[in-house]
């Protein structure tokens, strides 16, 4: 593991003055690094920081189809390990050969990894589903009016009750915009829930008619 963090000014990351956001410096905490802000105004340290992205926007992705997130990153393991093993121009070496030397002299990482879920608490609504990045994922109908907790991460959203621990949900995460995922056992309670709101007569006070002549009297 590196030794320092070295990002743009970005929302999010930086705070003010150099100083970190509270989430940065959490991560940053966990993981036993330290963190480097670049000045403002500094195009050459910006264009240093972000020259592998640019890299790879021009050389791996054009001509590339991908299936999802998941495939992405497989192709673009399997192109590091072909493109690390040839000699770099710049550095006039192989870049495997320098991540070798590099390692030698790196921290470890810690045992246990950042926990860098988002979360947030909820009550399940009538209508049960939460949204997140333009997405929207099934609850469990049965547990409307409970208080959960959702928690996202890079690969699922998950729904766990608070009192209780009962699962609310689980879904893959979609990186997709707009779509409404929505699991089959919570499809099926959904509709015996509705099913049975439509069958259910209507409770109606019924009032003797004596109550209104008296009234007109």
């Amino acid at each position: 593991m590196a030794q320092t963090l070295v990002w743009d000014r970005q929302a999010g990351i930086h705070g003010h003055d150099g100083r970190p956001s509270e989430e940065f410096a959490a991560f940053c905490g966990q993981l036993r690094v330290g963190w480097h802000f670049c000045r403002p105004r500094d195009p050459q340290a910006k264009g240093a920081v972000e020259r592998l992205q640019g890299f790879m926007e021009t050389n791996f992705e054009p001509g590339r189809v991908f299936a999802n997130e998941r495939d992405f990153q497989d192709q673009l393991d399997a192109w590091f390990v072909k493109v690390n093993a040839r000699q770099h121009r710049s550095i006039r070496a192989r870049p495997v050969d320098r991540l070798a030397e590099e390692l030698e002299v790196m921290g470890a990482l810690p045992p246990v990894a950042p926990d860098c879920d988002r979360r947030w608490v909820l009550r399940v609504g009538a209508d049960p589903y939460v949204r997140f990045d333009t997405c929207d994922y099934s609850l469990d109908p049965d547990l409307v009016g409970r208080r959960i907790e959702i928690r996202v991460g890079d690969r699922e959203v998950l729904g766990i009750v608070l009192d209780t621990g009962e699962l609310a949900c689980r879904h893959a995460r979609s990186f997709a915009r707009h779509r409404t995922i929505t699991a089959l056992e919570h499809a099926r309670a959904l509709k015996r829930r509705r099913g049975a709101d439509v069958d259910r007569e209507p409770t109606v006070q019924i009032r003797s008619l004596d109550r209104y002549d008296q009234l007109i009297a």
